[in-house]
């Protein structure tokens, strides 16, 4: 499969997936996550960078916050059990995300997994190529 029918492909899929009215961690986990299509197509680390300059993979995005901006926005745990994470922060870094899910009229889980989801795409664009084992530092 050339790079274009994987793209297209990807988008096929991802419309009809957005289009079924999935919530959103079905649609990340079927569209994005480690089984997902995008993975599967995209195998090796320097096509999933390519694939992430795309166009289809901006409107991938779009099509997640939109699916994560309804007002009912509940997630299957049928489908797609939730986990819990405990982070260690600093206080002034705890307070200030507070402020913002605040500002924001969200909620502070909201607005991690939405800096979450975010920040790994940055991180993986960078490709240094480092994955944290959880044997580094705590802050």
């Amino acid at each position: 499969m050339t790079t274009t029918e994987a793209e297209h492909e990807v988008q096929r899929y991802a419309a009809a997936l957005y289009q079924s009215d999935a919530d959103w961690a079905t649609f990340f986990r079927e569209v994005l996550g480690v089984r997902g299509i995008v993975r599967r197509l995209y195998r090796s680390r320097e096509a999933l960078a390519a694939f992430k300059t795309t166009q289809a993979y901006a409107d991938i995005q779009r099509m997640l916050q939109g699916l994560r901006a309804k007002k009912d926005a509940k997630i299957d745990i049928e489908e797609e059990p939730i986990s819990v994470m405990t982070v260690r922060i600093p206080k002034s870094l705890h307070e200030t995300l507070r402020e913002e899910a605040y500002e924001h009229r969200t909620s502070m889980n909201k607005l991690c997994i939405s800096k979450l989801l975010h920040l790994i795409d940055v991180a993986e664009a960078d490709g240094d190529g480092k994955a944290e084992d959880g044997g580094g530092v705590d802050l």
